[in-house]
């Protein structure tokens, strides 16, 4: 007996009483599209993409000469880092403590803050008038560093880390929300469209349709923002925003390379032990 393939003619569709398993013409050539190379823009992109990044080579003055003079400094700054100094551990967990609180307190607000923003800037929410000008507001703020934000938070609030955490949180809604509102746009319109069509409210759809499609991938970029607050602190604790930063900032000024790699170390431990969390909660929530 020799095995033969299966009969998707229509004639064999009439002899079984259903309907041949033929692809749509349509569907076929969009399948087509999304395997084909277009090769044409493809190779003339290439030189403009080769020309664009020479310009900012010459631009930026990157030099592969001068790096290489230069590795032997860096070699010598990277010595002098050896041993590092725990003599002050104490002072380094409480400041790296605060550190994460700062990171924790600032990944909240900035997270909710966000994804209030992020209700007002999705097409498939907010209408025109709504939509336009917050993605401009979020834009404005994302074009501002947050070491300007801490400046400002500072002379405003005094030194420590309460003007740090503001700084994170203003600083969330720029970067955060736009990725929330784009994750929110990138649901499947199916369950929203039948929503509306049964006579949902505004408020169910977003709650029922929306968010919960959106939901892993908004945890997941919750826990990226949570990391990058907490090396955001240590870069804001620069201008006395609190945290580890002011405490590495007087290390290298006082040329105290021990307590510097003391310090470096930590926060690598900290980041680390961070990173692997959050790694564990995406692996449950994907």
């Amino acid at each position: 007996m020799t095995a033969t393939s299966p009969d998707l003619s229509p004639a064999a569709g009439r002899r079984t009483g259903r309907a041949p398993d033929v692809l749509d013409p349509a569907e076929r050539r969009r399948l087509e599209r999304a395997f084909s190379i277009p090769r044409t823009r493809f190779l003339a992109g290439v030189p403009v993409a080769l020309v664009v990044l020479l310009w900012s080579f010459a631009g930026a003055e990157f030099n592969f000469t001068m790096l290489a003079e230069g590795s032997i400094n860096m070699g010598e700054f990277l010595s002098r880092l050896f041993p590092p100094d725990f003599a002050k551990l104490g002072t380094i967990v409480e400041l790296l403590v605060e550190t994460l609180q700062m990171a924790v307190v600032g990944t909240v607000l900035g997270a909710g803050l966000s994804l209030l923003a992020a209700l007002a800037a999705s097409s498939n929410i907010a209408p025109p008038w709504l939509y336009y000008p917050t993605r401009w507001a979020m834009n404005v703020i994302r074009s501002i560093p947050d070491l300007v934000f801490a400046l400002m938070f500072v002379s405003a609030v005094g030194l420590g880390p309460f003007a740090g955490i503001l700084a994170m949180t203003l600083g969330s809604v720029g970067s955060i929300g736009k990725i929330y509102a784009e994750a929110m746009e990138s649901v499947d319109r199916g369950p929203v469209i039948a929503m509306q069509a049964v006579g949902a409210s505004k408020r169910q759809v977003i709650s029922y349709g929306i968010l919960p499609q959106a939901a892993p991938v908004l945890v997941s970029y919750t826990l990226l923002l949570f990391e990058g607050n907490v090396r955001g602190a240590t870069i804001l604790g620069l201008v006395g925003a609190g945290g580890i930063g002011l405490e590495l900032t007087t290390a290298m000024r006082m040329y105290d390379y021990g307590h510097l790699s003391a310090i470096i170390i930590c926060i690598i431990a900290l980041v680390t032990v961070i990173d692997q969390c959050s790694a564990l909660i995406r692996r449950k929530i994907t």
